[in-house]
């Protein structure tokens, strides 16, 4: 049986914070013992904090790894090793990599059969090389007409663990301002203009064909297969309602305090971007998420596309939220952990998973120091 003991920490339990020490016993959490240990060979922490592992639903990390550059493809096990290192370093310990599938456009990351992705993943694991323990979240955009098609290799793989109902038409959820849409489109994409007026004058076509029997299908297929279901963006009161009779169990990104209102009335869990607070707003002009949090209807925190923003968010929430750190690190670890449905992670409990994240403030700021997954130290 191998052992190992976390000394002299303090200890960020999910109701409290304590100086003491973690037992962890073959990859699992033995036990919390408050106060000093003087075990020969403890591992002496030095007073940084000790966390539950983070857990990510929604990352795009991945594909700005395989994509670096607009129309430049990078091999994706040199994406994934990079990823993974990136992830691992930021403190998440279990990661649902996002994965777009559906395209109106065919020219980018998300036009793409991602089947070299499962492979890459499976051969890195079974090699011993991933750091952080990797999960699917498919995000299937609506209107696309190909979404269907490119959702088929993951439709049966064991990492799928989530699917979120994406519809990006300009004139509404995220997009509702069409002035934030435009500035998305010309500045990531290289669009001209009226390349976007065209898209404009195009979308509503597309989304009237297939957005409608898209949904229906996506959320017949979680629900017989038992992959938790979210809806993305949501604006209004109705569409929070269109979310509770799919099934869903997320609500991410809501775009307005309405509608999280209304997601956290009904029991979905709300889901917020990380950039979003440590920014203090949202790139696409939509509802703060430190508003969402002082209001008391956040659950939940995903690092979106900068890993580093989770943990820093997590601090944030703590110092100007209201929130005690236990329920600041709840928000990045145990929440969305039980959301997906993963419930063997995201506390420092008995029994629980040895995926645990050493932390020191730094000017204000927390900065990993060690990560350790089921109880092997990766970074």
């Amino acid at each position: 049986m191998k052992e190992q003991i976390f000394s002299n920490a303090r200890i960020v339990l999910p109701n409290e914070v304590v100086h003491g020490s973690v037992q962890v016993r073959d990859g699992r959490i033995g036990a919390v013992h408050a106060g000093a240990t003087s075990v020969p060979g403890a591992h002496d922490l030095h007073g940084d904090h000790l966390l539950p592992g983070l857990v990510e639903v929604h990352t795009d990390n991945l594909e700005r790894h395989v994509t670096p550059r607009p129309k430049v493809s990078f091999p994706m096990q040199g994406a994934v090793q990079a990823h993974d290192a990136e992830i691992a370093a930021a403190g998440i310990t279990t990661v649902l990599d996002a994965i777009g599938v559906g395209d109106p456009y065919g020219d980018g990351f998300r036009s793409r059969d991602q089947s070299a992705l499962l492979e890459v993943l499976d051969r890195l694991e079974a090699a011993g090389s991933l750091r952080a323990d990797h999960h699917i979240h498919v995000r299937c955009e609506l209107p696309a007409p190909n979404a269907r098609e490119l959702f088929e290799p993951f439709r049966a793989h064991r990492r799928l663990r989530l699917i979120s109902l994406m519809d990006h038409t300009p004139g509404q959820r995220q997009w509702t301002d069409i002035r934030h849409a435009r500035t998305y489109y010309t500045g990531k994409k290289g669009w001209s203009d009226a390349q976007f007026d065209e898209e404009v004058r195009l979308a509503p076509e597309r989304q009237a064909r297939y957005a409608a029997p898209h949904r229906a299908w996506f959320a017949e297929f979680a629900r017989e297969h038992g992959v938790a279901l979210a809806t993305h963006d949501d604006t209004t009161i109705g569409h929070v309602d269109e979310a509770c009779a799919l099934g869903a169990a997320m609500s991410e990104f809501p775009t307005t305090l309405a509608a999280a209102r209304h997601a956290k009335h009904k029991g979905l869990s709300t889901v917020a971007g990380a950039p979003n607070v440590v920014r203090g707003g949202s790139h696409s002009g939509n509802v703060s998420a430190l508003e969402l949090a002082r209001e008391g209807v956040l659950d939940a925190l995903s690092s979106d596309y900068v890993p580093g923003s989770l943990l820093m968010a997590a601090w944030l929430l703590s110092r100007e939220a209201g929130f005690s750190l236990s329920e600041a690190i709840a928000v990045v670890s145990l929440h969305p952990a039980r959301a997906c449905g993963l419930h063997d992670r995201g506390a420092i409990v008995d029994g629980a998973r040895a995926d645990l994240v050493r932390v020191r403030e730094i000017g204000a700021q927390p900065v990993v120091r060690e990560v350790i997954v089921n109880g092997t130290r990766v970074c």
